[in-house]
């Protein structure tokens, strides 16, 4: 079996700082320039934040779980930790990418893995204008916000927002609506990878929202916001064989 070189990193929850503590001395700590994986533990947001900041070195993540649900993450267990990386399966993801620009003119960018999500601000109910690749397709969607979901995200807030799970290897996003009281029954769309979604905001003075990417990134105050699939970035997640990406986002709907 090829040794690995592993660089283990850890959230601040005491359960990941106990597991950190017992895997580095179990197989001790790789530089993070010399490492050939990298082992995070904690929970879901962590890994995201893993892969975030991973995506310079293009090096495949193996999460573990010591955190709440653990959607992204493998079970946590000391013993066998070199076979198991061995015997992983690998799933690529691409991130969004959101362009937010705010009543100021001023102009964010950010990658999504998950969700790009828009939230109203304040007591009244946002308004909308959407648009797909240039050509307006809702006029007015009048709402608490909208967000657009990967593959990969869609059993995060947009399952929660009663959006669809996704297949891993399907080339759709998703757009989902968050509480739309009009259209009275619009539940969203699926889209093509390929597609690029445009919210306007209207009335932002007086209906202010807020854009989100991966809860990480925010921006307030915008007045447009564009979402489309960033296919040059590509993010590597490992899981235990059998436990992948794809098994779990299709278990995840018969529970």
């Amino acid at each position: 079996m090829k040794r690995q070189r592993i660089r283990f990193t850890a959230s601040k929850a005491p359960a990941a700082v106990a597991a950190l503590a017992a895997l580095t001395k179990a197989y001790g700590q790789c530089e993070a320039r010399s490492a050939d994986v990298i082992v995070a533990l904690g929970g879901d947001g962590f890994m995201l934040q893993t892969l975030h900041a991973a995506h310079g070195q293009r090096l495949p993540v193996y999460g573990m779980n010591c955190g709440t649900i653990g959607f992204l993450m493998n079970a946590f267990l000391v013993e066998g930790l070199p076979a198991r990386l061995e015997a992983a399966e690998e799933t690529v993801i691409n991130p969004l990418v959101m362009r937010a620009e705010t009543v100021r003119g001023k102009v964010t960018t950010a990658q999504a893995i998950n969700e790009v999500s828009l939230l109203r601000q304040g007591p009244q109910a946002a308004k909308l204008r959407v648009l797909i690749d240039g050509r307006e397709r809702l006029e007015e969607l009048v709402c608490d916000g909208a967000l657009v979901a990967t593959p990969a995200g869609s059993t995060a807030y947009n399952y929660s927002a009663h959006g669809p799970i996704l297949p891993i290897g399907s080339d759709v996003l998703a757009l989902t609506a968050m509480s739309a009281f009009r259209p009275r029954r619009w539940r969203g769309a699926l889209l093509p990878r390929t597609a690029t979604v445009r919210f306007e905001v209207i009335e932002p003075e007086k209906r202010p929202v807020m854009a989100d990417a991966d809860s990480r990134s925010s921006v307030r105050d915008v007045a447009s916001v564009e979402v489309r699939s960033d296919n040059s970035v590509s993010h590597r997640l490992l899981f235990d064989r059998g436990h992948g990406l794809e098994e779990r986002l299709i278990g995840e709907q018969f529970v």
